[in-house]
This record gives structure tokens, C-alpha cells and sequence, in this order.
């Protein structure tokens, strides 16, 4: 039986906070109390934010703590073929479409909706995207593609709940309100999802499903706060595979 293989995934984007050292710390001790494995992954897919010298303080911070980690580090920003491989084949699959709304304009969609009747939101509070993109034809849609428009690459959660089927993880840790144990899963409550944009082919949900794959990921530690993001990481994990995107059978469990 392989070890359990546990992770720590740090943004560059400033320094670390006690947040980040206790997450460290207890998927390393994790590791070391199970036989297990501890990898060290740098999500620094946002250009703008993701500084050098944040990355090089994350290191000298995580080697004052104690932590040691195999190497080599897995930086996003290397591996951005894993992740447009796996937004193609998603899109072959009628999963994916673009849509070409700005934030302003999807606010004051959703303002529009919301005068007549309150409008579904997400986990997290925020409005989910009125799906608007979905009704263009295909010749508007190529049209603003090859107009340059700035545009993201959404995820038809309709179809791709269809596609999964039910879904559900082991919680062995405890959610926001005491769940613990078979959780169901509902990424429905998301929305349609941003997987990428035009000037990114990735998104956190989407690399990060991709990330713990390719890793062998076996434990996903995680705060309270990302309790609900499973959802979706497990409908992707699932779409994925059923898209050939070069996902494993089994997930990680969550704790």
C-alpha cells in the first residue's frame, strides 16, 4: 500500500500569515505520524500578484518552522500545458463555453434580477453568473472570439452535473457546522464556475483539481473556509475523467 500523500499550497502573493504556518505544520506532522509524504506546491498562476521574493520568504519561513519537503517544487506557472490540455478536452466534451460579460456588467445583471426576485448565491455569498453567455449563437460567439474580446471560460454546470452523476467525499476532519463522514456533494450551488480565461488557461478550482492528480495527492487538508469548494474539485475530478483529461480513479480524502 502506497503512503498517504499530503500537501501544503501557498500562494507568492505575500508572506505567510499564522493561517498558512498552521496548515503547514499540520500537514507535516500528518505526514510524519502516517509514513507519509509531504510536497510543497507554489500556486502562483495570478502574474500580477505572485511575487519572487514572497516564494523565496515562504521557503525561509516554512525551514524556520521545521518543515522540509521533496523537491523539486511544483510551481503552476510551469505547468500551464496541464492545465489548457485539460480545458480542451473539457470543451471537446460540450462542457465549457466562453462568456464575455465584465464583472460591472454581470452586477448589473444580477441587480436587473434582483428587482423582481432575490437571486441565488453561492456558498461564499456571491451572486452566481445569470448564464447569459449560453444564449449567443455559435456566429456571435465566434464573432466576439475572433474580435479579440476579452472573455473566461465558464463550466456548464448542468451539463456537467449530468455527465457525473451523484457525487460525494469522506470528510474525516469536520465542516463549517459539524459534518463529518459521507458528505454529499453539490456543485451546483457554485454556479457556472470560471475554469480559465483568455489571458489564463487556469483557475484555482480547475488547477488545483489537476495539480493533485498529477501529485498523487492522497489527503487534502484543508480550513473551513473551503469546505464547500470540494463540491466543485469533486465534479471536476469526475468530469475530467470522464473527458480522458488524464485524471486517476480515486480522489483524495478531505479532512
Amino acid at each position: 500500500m502506497s503512503p498517504p500523500v499530503y500537501r501544503f499550497a501557498p500562494s507568492p502573493n505575500g508572506y505567510l500569515h499564522l493561517g498558512h504556518a498552521f496548515s503547514a505544520l499540520l500537514n507535516f506532522d500528518l505526514a510524519r505520524q502516517t509514513g507519509g509524504r509531504f510536497l510543497l506546491r507554489i500556486e502562483d498562476i495570478d502574474a500580477a500578484r505572485c511575487k519572487p521574493e514572497f516564494e523565496a520568504a515562504i521557503f525561509e519561513d516554512l525551514a524556520w518552522l521545521g518543515i522540509s519537503w521533496e523537491t523539486p517544487v511544483r510551481r503552476q506557472s510551469e505547468h500551464l500545458a496541464d492545465y489548457r490540455r485539460a480545458t480542451e478536452k473539457l470543451s471537446e466534451q460540450g462542457l465549457l463555453y466562453p462568456s464575455f460579460e465584465s464583472r460591472a456588467e454581470i452586477a448589473k445583471l444580477v441587480t436587473q434580477r434582483e428587482a423582481s426576485a432575490s437571486w441565488p448565491r453561492d456558498p461564499d455569498g456571491a451572486a452566481l453568473y445569470p448564464g447569459t453567455a449560453k444564449l449567443l449563437s455559435p456566429e456571435e460567439r465566434a464573432r466576439l472570439l475572433q474580435s479579440g474580446a476579452p472573455y473566461a471560460i465558464r463550466l456548464d454546470i448542468a451539463a456537467a452535473c449530468a455527465r457525473a452523476g451523484d457525487l460525494g467525499w469522506a470528510e474525516y476532519g469536520e465542516g463549517p457546522h459539524g459534518e463529518i463522514g459521507p458528505i454529499t456533494a453539490r456543485p451546483e450551488a457554485w454556479g457556472e464556475v470560471v475554469l480559465a480565461r483568455k489571458e489564463t488557461p487556469t483557475s484555482y478550482h480547475l488547477s488545483v483539481v489537476i495539480d493533485d492528480a498529477l501529485q498523487g495527492v492522497t489527503e487534502v487538508v484543508r480550513g473551513q473556509d473551503l469546505f464547500w469548494s470540494t463540491s466543485v474539485h469533486r465534479l471536476l475530478q469526475q468530469t475530467a475523467r470522464v473527458a480522458r483529461a488524464g485524471l486517476p480513479a480515486s480522489p483524495p480524502r478531505s479532512r
